[in-house]
């Protein structure tokens, strides 16, 4: 370990370890920005920064854990968006029709945005990391409450069990939310989602 790394590693304890994590994490966004995840090393990091690779590995056991870090924030932003788009909805439907539409155009915004941080989020979905897996799950749960509010309504159906209708309408969704459907989707029309979002809506009439 370098004499800076050593000086570093003996003086990081409770918010410093946070601000050299976070040194780590905004270094290594930079790098996947520009190089892309798969083609940069944790030695490309370390150059990056000026630490060494064992430095690093103090906070990030590999270069996936970094990645996972990164991930992770970027789907709490993304999970934000559809969050606030559904609470400013008016009844089921229109939260419905706004779940849909801000998923689709938060990834959209994401893919056309910074499509080196879009390869992240496609190698995160298809290998399961957990930010992923903990985005699905979030989604997941506000689409089943958007549901459950418009049975108590009255605006949808209550003939189906609550979790298969939870579950199919997220598979349908799928090409629009999910980074690694999104890009096998590319090719769908603008008013896709809205024609999708429709279809569904008129399946949960009472």
């Amino acid at each position: 370990m370098t004499t800076q790394a050593n000086d570093q590693a003996a003086s990081t304890r409770g918010p410093a370890e946070h601000t050299v994590r976070d040194q780590i994490i905004e270094a290594a966004r930079r790098c996947f920005s520009h190089y892309g995840y798969t083609k940069t090393t944790v030695a490309d990091l370390a150059r990056e920064i000026g630490f060494s690779k064992a430095y690093i590995y103090r906070f990030f056991e590999s270069k996936q854990a970094i990645g996972e870090a990164i991930c992770g924030g970027c789907v709490d932003a993304l999970y934000d968006q559809v969050r606030e788009a559904v609470e400013q909805g008016h009844g089921a439907t229109d939260k419905l029709r706004r779940f849909a539409k801000t998923v689709a155009s938060a990834e959209a915004g994401l893919f056309l945005h910074d499509r080196k941080l879009h390869e992240i989020a496609v190698q995160a979905s298809s290998e399961n990391w957990p930010p992923a897996q903990d985005y699905t799950r979030r989604l997941q749960r506000l689409l089943e409450a958007i549901l459950k509010e418009g049975r108590e309504s009255g605006e949808f159906e209550r003939k189906t069990p609550l979790d298969e209708t939870t579950r199919s309408i997220f598979y349908v969704f799928l090409p629009f939310l999910d980074p690694v459907y999104f890009e096998r989707s590319l090719g769908l029309p603008p008013e896709a989602n809205a024609e999708v979002t429709s279809l569904v809506l008129r399946s949960l009439a009472p």
